[in-house]
């Protein structure tokens, strides 16, 4: 199955999206999709009057940054989403973590830094499979906003690239998973400047290498440490690519993004 986090600027370009989507419906097999959405929601609460704050590439979400992203992930553009799919053909349900208590988590403890209303996810054991499985048995297509909840009444918003990963891991018992995040970009890039320096494959040791010498920085470290926990937790495979590239994923050879191994092959 396939298992795709759609995130960067591709959500806030409706012909972007709509082709991306049209490319999703088409994917063969059960499959899920997992969306972010923080530049909607920074615009949006700039509107309202709230100002967005980040810690390492993290928000910082208090009390009304998380009325703010609830209403933007799992309204606005987890419905968006939706009714697209439903229009191409394809069955999909807007889920959070809190539905069918897919995906508990753990307010994040403050240490150096109070990330507020932040979601930790314990490991994929902790992940309703069963739930998930049912839906995709009953022909239905999960697309998940980037939302847990602690049990206690609490929403909590949580990585999308986090979620992707460890959907993955909870399924990949079950399926032959494929984890796959989408964005704006052609790959993992050696130039940040340069579209076209495409990294074809990035190993453990070629990643520490590419941290080191500061290629690799910022939203993308969080990217490659939930793809790397993956694969170590039976998925797959694990690839990164620009949206345009997801008709090219049944054929390995064609696919012109990153792939990630735990091995230099």
């Amino acid at each position: 199955m396939y298992i795709i986090k759609i995130g960067g600027n591709v959500l806030d370009n409706p012909e972007r999206l709509q082709r991306f989507l049209i490319d999703f419906a088409q994917l063969p097999g059960p499959k899920l999709l997992v969306h972010g959405g923080g530049k909607i929601a920074s615009t949006i609460g700039l509107q309202l009057g709230i100002q967005p704050a980040y810690v390492e590439g993290r928000r910082l979400t208090d009390a009304e940054t998380l009325k703010l992203v609830t209403m933007v992930y799992a309204g606005l553009i987890n419905k968006n989403v939706v009714a697209q799919l439903q229009a191409l053909g394809c069955n999909a349900i807007g889920m959070t973590g809190a539905d069918a208590n897919a995906i508990p988590a753990t307010k994040r403890p403050v240490k150096t830094v109070d990330y507020g209303f932040a979601g930790d996810i314990a490991g994929p054991e902790t992940i309703n499979a069963t739930a998930i499985r049912a839906l995709l048995d009953a022909g239905l297509t999960p697309v998940f906003a980037p939302l847990t909840h602690d049990g206690q009444g609490s929403l909590l918003n949580t990585n999308a690239d986090t979620i992707a990963s460890v959907l993955a891991t909870a399924l990949a018992p079950y399926y032959k998973v494929q984890l796959v995040y989408c964005f704006e970009k052609k790959g993992v890039l050696s130039d940040a400047q340069d579209d076209d320096s495409v990294i074809s494959a990035i190993d453990q040791n070629r990643y520490q290498e590419l941290k080191e010498k500061g290629i690799v920085t910022d939203g993308m470290i969080p990217k490659l440490d939930n793809a790397f926990a993956a694969l170590r937790q039976g998925v797959s495979a694990v690839l990164i690519g620009e949206a345009e590239g997801l008709p090219s994923l049944a054929d390995s050879e064609a696919f012109s993004g990153t792939t990630i191994t735990l091995r230099h092959a």
